[in-house]
């Protein structure tokens, strides 16, 4: 299934959010989602999402006390359900959670999972047949108590449509970018991914684990080169020359993507053109021949074939969709 799932859905089909709580829900993924979804970031001006907390009477999260704002029940109602991590992956979750989850689901609801909250989608059947994800510590756990359920361990999320699982913490808010994404396009996601200070696009198929983060340091080999690149996007960039910029050999600059970002540098510069053209999608009028120039793919053929399997929809179908929400 695409994961943008042909594009069927509109942001008035995806605007109410709820965030479901429960006793053993984790309080980062909840605050986390609450936050993303809670209100719009400052510059944008596409209607926001309207987000309800959902959970039986008063709820302690954390060292907190909640009371959400509706029962379990009103899940159903929602246009997406956001299943924060479960904190003790060795007990069952409760089944009127679980009850809730699945029925929201079969109500037409886009369901996702934050960190542990796959073992509620787990629970519920919403996995079976599928791959899914969770954080990499717990992962053995849920394969082995879930067996219909293909789980990969290697990947920050994963988009199955109407099902989407994420990894752990950081990872969690990947997946709630993507949705953003997926709802309002590349370049509100982008100004929500600022308010945030996190980098804006991270795929679902990167690495969860990776030896050093991102660079943020002066020092690092890749601080100045990633900037670099970026500037560059329009040329036809190759590793011997990405490494020649860097001072050091293909395989030493290799192994330096692998640890802070979990891809190899020809994967890292690929979305990072498919990201610019999602933008001069969102923003210009240029043609797919001029995007394709821009970006470095040399031809609209090139560009188109990239952007279909990254994106799951032609540069087209992509601009008429978020050209007409953005105006």
């Amino acid at each position: 299934m695409s994961v943008w799932n042909a594009i069927s859905h509109t942001i008035s089909d995806m605007g109410t959010v709820a965030l479901a709580a429960t006793e053993g829900m984790l309080q980062f993924e909840l605050s986390l989602a609450y936050e993303v979804f809670g209100s719009a970031p400052d510059g944008v001006t596409v209607p926001w999402y309207d987000v309800t907390v959902c959970g039986p009477a008063a709820v302690r999260v954390g060292r907190f006390l909640l009371e959400p704002d509706a029962g379990l029940d009103r899940l159903r109602d929602a246009d997406t359900v956001i299943v924060p991590g479960w904190a003790d992956v060795a007990v069952d979750p409760p089944a009127e959670l679980v009850d809730a989850v699945r029925a929201a689901h079969a109500a037409g609801a886009r369901v996702a999972s934050l960190c542990t909250g796959a073992f509620v989608l787990a629970a519920a059947g919403l996995l079976d047949g599928g791959r899914a994800t969770t954080h990499w510590a717990h992962t053995e756990e849920l394969a082995a108590r879930h067996p219909l359920v293909e789980v990969d361990p290697d990947v920050l999320y994963v988009d199955n449509g109407r099902v989407l699982t994420a990894a752990g913490k950081a990872a969690a808010l990947d997946l709630c970018l993507h949705l953003i994404r997926l709802d309002h396009g590349s370049s509100v996601a982008n100004i929500a991914a600022r308010r945030l200070v996190v980098p804006p696009h991270r795929a679902g198929g990167q690495a969860q684990f990776v030896t050093t983060p991102v660079p943020a340091r002066d020092d690092h080999p890749l601080a100045a080169l990633l900037p670099w690149i970026v500037e560059r996007l329009d040329q036809p960039l190759t590793v011997a020359e990405l490494a020649r910029q860097a001072r050091m050999s293909s395989r030493h600059l290799g192994r330096h993507f692998k640890a802070a970002t979990g891809t190899t540098p020809l994967q890292w510069l690929l979305h990072q053109r498919i990201r610019h053209a999602q933008e001069l999608l969102e923003k210009t009028d240029a043609g797919v021949d001029a995007i394709a120039a821009a970006t470095g793919m040399g031809t609209a053929t090139t560009l188109r074939r990239h952007f279909n399997r990254t994106v799951g929809v032609p540069p087209d179908a992509y601009r008429r969709t978020f050209r007409t929400r953005t105006r």
